[in-house]
């Protein structure tokens, strides 16, 4: 893990605990853990700044441990065979498993899942892969939140494909079939699927995301990565585009947009954008949240007085 990429996971575990305890919860959830929180002062009155210091110096099995017990997005994984690299972080982790003779279509449809802050890996067929190759699907399939299997004549016959599915279905995730002239078959047969015909990528990848978002499996992942790339993002117009999405998306958990709004005011660029401001405040209304001003100054703050005396 890189130093950046140990500050990142620290970051959003901080984030994590701050919207969901209190200090004196965040230190028995640690102390869990063997992190000594007796008597330590954090640097400044914030939840997700106590944390940060109080793991600066963790080790990485822990943070990771940590991570997954707080089911928060990361690109490694103690069961996969190698750091899965290709995720883009704090996105939502989708395989898309077809045919090599459907790759073109697959890459289109790779790019048009970015908009929902979705990552995707594309897997491809090969008969004789390469043994780095197979460790590099070894690590998508262990990482994955879910997986869209792209059925046309031959997916079913295709050996690796097929596996795609066996250690999907062995882990419990969520299998999306995208119907492109086959249906759906053996464990996911119980499953309806996404019809494809007569339908262009755009269409698909919409189906995709609202299937991903209807699905209780799922849901609360991709709200969250939803809700990391808009906090993140460094071009207002695809964090604007994104939050007129959730807003279209009924029932959000408030714990959600509260620690979306903390991390929308520490973002340098989104605060100054009145348009990007204008379009979050609409949605923190439906929630009754309280605002945000464009500079960074809250319509009204509330004194964090728990931290210990």
């Amino acid at each position: 893990m890189r130093v950046l990429e140990k500050i990142d996971l620290l970051d959003r575990i901080g984030r994590e605990l701050q919207s969901r305890m209190s200090y004196s919860d965040i230190d028995v959830y640690l102390s869990a853990y063997g992190v000594d929180c007796k008597d330590f002062q954090p640097s400044t009155n914030s939840k997700w700044i106590y944390v940060k210091e109080l793991l600066a110096n963790a080790d990485e099995n822990l943070l990771l441990t940590i991570a997954d017990d707080l089911e928060l997005d990361h690109n490694f994984s103690n069961v996969a065979p190698k750091e899965a690299t290709f995720w883009k972080p704090g996105h939502f982790k989708l395989f898309l498993s077809h045919l090599a003779s459907f790759k073109v279509n697959t890459a289109r449809l790779q790019q048009a899942m970015k908009k929902y802050a979705i990552s995707s890996f594309v897997a491809h067929e090969d008969i004789e892969p390469s043994k780095e190759w197979q460790i590099e699907i070894e690590a998508a399939l262990h990482t994955m939140d879910a997986m869209a299997a792209l059925l046309m004549p031959g997916f079913k016959e295709s050996n690796w494909c097929d596996q795609e599915i066996g250690v999907a279905v062995g882990r419990g995730v969520l299998i999306i079939p995208v119907r492109k002239g086959m249906d759906p078959y053996g464990f996911i047969g119980k499953y309806q699927g996404i019809q494809a015909a007569n339908k262009n990528v755009s269409e698909v990848a919409k189906e995709i995301f609202e299937t991903i978002i209807g699905s209780s499996k799922t849901r609360t992942k991709m709200l969250r990565s939803l809700s990391n790339a808009i906090s993140q993002s460094t071009e207002i117009d695809e964090a604007t585009e994104k939050v007129i999405l959730l807003q279209s998306i009924p029932d959000i958990p408030q714990d959600i947009l509260e620690s979306m709004k903390i991390s929308v005011s520490e973002n340098s660029i989104l605060i100054k954008s009145n348009s990007f401001i204008g379009e979050l405040n609409k949605l923190f209304s439906d929630y009754s949240i309280d605002g945000l001003r464009v500079g960074g100054v809250a319509a009204s703050t509330e004194w964090d007085d728990d931290i210990p005396f």
